[in-house]
């Protein structure tokens, strides 16, 4: 018989578990979905003034005059 009961409780053990698992999950897609749209990366192009400052861009004052 505490075979019995032992088993009973190990499911429901398992069954919290997992309600516990899928109300953390809700939570975290809860978060998610609030933060604000300010705290994404605005862009992965870079600017003018960035490939200038890595030097692949010449500054617009500095272009060659061609004769």
């Amino acid at each position: 018989m505490a075979r019995v009961n032992r088993m009973s409780v190990q499911k429901r053990l398992r069954e919290r578990k997992k309600a516990e698992k899928a109300e953390l999950k809700r939570e975290m897609r809860e978060r998610r979905d609030e933060s604000p749209p300010e705290s994404a990366p605005t862009s992965d192009v870079a600017s003018r003034d960035d490939l200038e400052s890595y030097g692949l861009v010449d500054p617009p004052g500095d272009e060659p005059a061609s004769s």
